[in-house]
């Protein structure tokens, strides 16, 4: 029995890279449903071209694998947020071009091979094959490296990233501040 749990302690608490990959893969599998069933039906049912279809998933599925990679996947609760935010969206900005662009070419790739007709394949299926096959390579080769690496970690960006943040935020003035 002490084996099982020290089996869950390390899925769930471990750093190493193969635990961290395990955590990241059910964080990532949990955004993916999000941007995933988004993306098919904006597709789908309301008739948007893939790349929009694929980027306005992405992004909701974004927001929802940044809180659970801070929490969950890389116990990242010291890193400041504010820089885990702007780090999070550079990759995630470089995740969405990828994402996007990739599906977009591999669909109308798909489209010009009239072998897949044969195999049973349609537009939908085209979308579908596209979003899956370039989603898992950009997660795998780009999202889950750039956050284990930089995004989740403490960086000599950290500062630069931080001022972004403050940059953008509204300023209290000093009455505001003595009211809260």
């Amino acid at each position: 029995m002490g084996k099982i749990k020290k089996l869950r302690s390390d899925i769930a608490h471990s750093d190493s890279l193969f635990f961290s990959f395990l955590r990241s893969g059910a964080s990532s599998q949990a955004a993916s449903w999000v941007d995933l069933s988004l993306g098919f039906a904006l597709f789908a049912w309301l008739g948007l071209a893939p790349w929009l279809s694929a980027a306005v998933g992405a992004l909701c599925g974004g927001a929802v694998n940044c809180v659970l990679c801070y929490r969950y996947t890389f116990h990242a609760q010291g890193c400041p947020w504010k820089a885990v935010i702007v780090k999070y969206a550079l990759v995630w900005l470089g995740s969405l071009v990828l994402n996007s662009g990739g599906t977009e070419a591999c669909y109308h790739l798909m489209q010009d091979w009239p072998y897949l007709e044969t195999l049973g394949f349609r537009p939908d299926g085209y979308y579908a094959a596209a979003r899956i096959g370039v989603s898992l390579l950009v997660g795998w080769f780009w999202n889950f490296l750039l956050q284990r690496y930089f995004v989740f970690r403490h960086s000599s960006f950290d500062p630069h990233a931080i001022r972004i943040v403050n940059a953008m935020l509204p300023r209290r003035s000093a009455d505001a501040s003595k009211a809260c």
